[in-house]
């Protein structure tokens, strides 16, 4: 028995119940912080000075450490995924191990490496450099967590990706940095995508490295998530208040992440890519055709 419309493809009518039950399993909370919040002093709560420092500098912060997270973590995947090397595996599990950890080991490990007495810490304090309860602290925890997000992605991609575009380029003659560039990036768009959005939003939602490493300072290092665990303390009605907040930034940032635009630039992309009929049939050169 079907549980499709016609046209659709077939699935066993069952798995409706396992699929609604854990629609609830995910809505009814949120719809739980919805419930709780009060209405009436929803502005004033949000609105506060502090409320209002920490979403900007979750939003800053978060920003920084995507951006951080796709500069190391892209070679880190094409690596990953395509270079020849003694150990790989080990490597793909060590890079992968922020996942599994819990966030405060994660910053222990962190403080234990930039800290007054960590291992880069002398170095650091010789530079006048003090990372720890600081901004950059925030960065750093947060792509800590998060840079596996994006080597995932891309390396999953990567290795279901076909050769062929890449053999089809360096037989016209382009060199591995324009095969990089004009053929293995393009067809990797969605993936990119949708690492950069786990990356921010795993960036934006990030607590317990973030308090081990950087403290929790007004304006310097307490970002929302932060700010929310504090006010729980003091006024629960403003921390319901940020948490709504902190949940309507992330669907925002799921729901941009999947609108037409982004498919749309995969297509246009992927319709760049050399096709079949390009394929040369001998040790020719047609340079051109992949520096135009």
């Amino acid at each position: 028995m079907s549980g499709n419309r016609p046209g659709a493809r077939p699935f066993p009518a069952w798995l409706w119940a396992p699929a609604g039950l854990g629609a609830v399993f995910v809505l009814l909370p949120l719809a739980a912080v919805v419930v709780r919040v009060d209405w009436a002093r929803f502005p004033a709560l949000i609105g506060s000075t502090s409320s209002l420092t920490a979403l900007r500098l979750s939003l800053e912060t978060a920003l920084m450490s995507t951006a951080l997270c796709l500069l190391l973590g892209v070679p880190m995947a094409l690596v990953l995924a395509r270079g020849r090397f003694p150990g790989r595996s080990a490597a793909r599990a060590l890079v992968l191990v922020p996942l599994v950890l819990p966030p405060v080991v994660g910053g222990l490990a962190l403080l234990y490496t930039v800290g007054r007495r960590g291992l880069l810490g002398p170095a650091l304090a010789a530079a006048g450099l003090q990372v720890p309860f600081s901004t950059a602290a925030v960065v750093l925890a947060q792509s800590f967590v998060s840079l596996p997000f994006i080597v995932i992605s891309l390396e999953g991609a990567l290795r279901s990706q076909s050769d062929a575009h890449d053999e089809i380029a360096l037989a016209y003659g382009a060199n591995p940095t324009q095969v990089l560039a004009k053929v293995t990036l393009p067809a990797l768009v969605p993936a990119l995508v949708s690492g950069t959005v786990l990356c921010f939003a795993r960036s934006l939602g990030e607590f317990g490295a973030t308090i081990t490493v950087a403290g929790s300072l007004e304006g310097t290092t307490r970002t929302l998530p932060l700010e929310i665990y504090l006010q729980n303390n003091v006024d629960p009605d403003a921390a319901v208040a940020l948490s709504l907040v902190l949940i309507a930034v992330a669907l925002v940032v799921v729901l941009v992440a999947g609108r037409p635009w982004a498919r749309a630039l995969v297509g246009e992309v992927q319709g760049l890519l050399p096709g079949p009929a390009e394929r040369p049939h001998g040790g020719g050169s047609s340079r051109n055709s992949v520096e135009a």
